[in-house]
């Protein structure tokens, strides 16, 4: 990569316009849409994208029409593969299920750390919750 040309980088992005990209976020959300933009800052513009809600193995889409994403909340993004994305194990279901389903599962994870944090003070540790994750539970 030449160090001197700050485009470098993000120039590469610019392969991807018009492709169907699907774009991880920092939050956790995932964003499939039509890469339209994208600028020196690695900003991007989707359009006819929709939010991806996996739980399980079912998910559901919510429709977000043209969505501007700035660069340094991008922490993957990727090319759809028509062909693979048709064969997925997976079932859609309604917004309204997804949304449910998704509630539940962040309600038993909420649980599932408040058992952890109980159980470590009760052995005498004192563990801030935010650096329980799954993989100490």
């Amino acid at each position: 990569m030449d160090d001197l040309n700050p485009l470098a980088g993000t120039a590469h992005l610019l392969e991807e316009v018009d492709k169907k990209l699907m774009v991880l976020l920092r939050d956790g959300r995932t964003l499939i849409g039509y890469l339209r933009s994208v600028d020196q800052f690695a900003n991007l513009v989707l359009q006819r994208t929709i939010e991806r809600i996996h739980v399980g193995n079912e998910y559901g889409d919510i429709p977000r029409g043209v969505f501007i994403i700035r660069g340094e909340n991008v922490v993957l993004l990727g090319e759809i593969d028509r062909e693979k994305e048709q064969k997925l194990p997976l079932k859609e279901v309604s917004v309204d299920e997804i949304l449910d389903a998704q509630r539940r599962e962040q309600e038993q994870r909420q649980e599932k750390h408040r058992l952890v944090s109980k159980a470590l003070k009760e052995r005498g540790l004192a563990v801030d919750a935010n650096i329980i994750n799954e993989d100490f539970c």
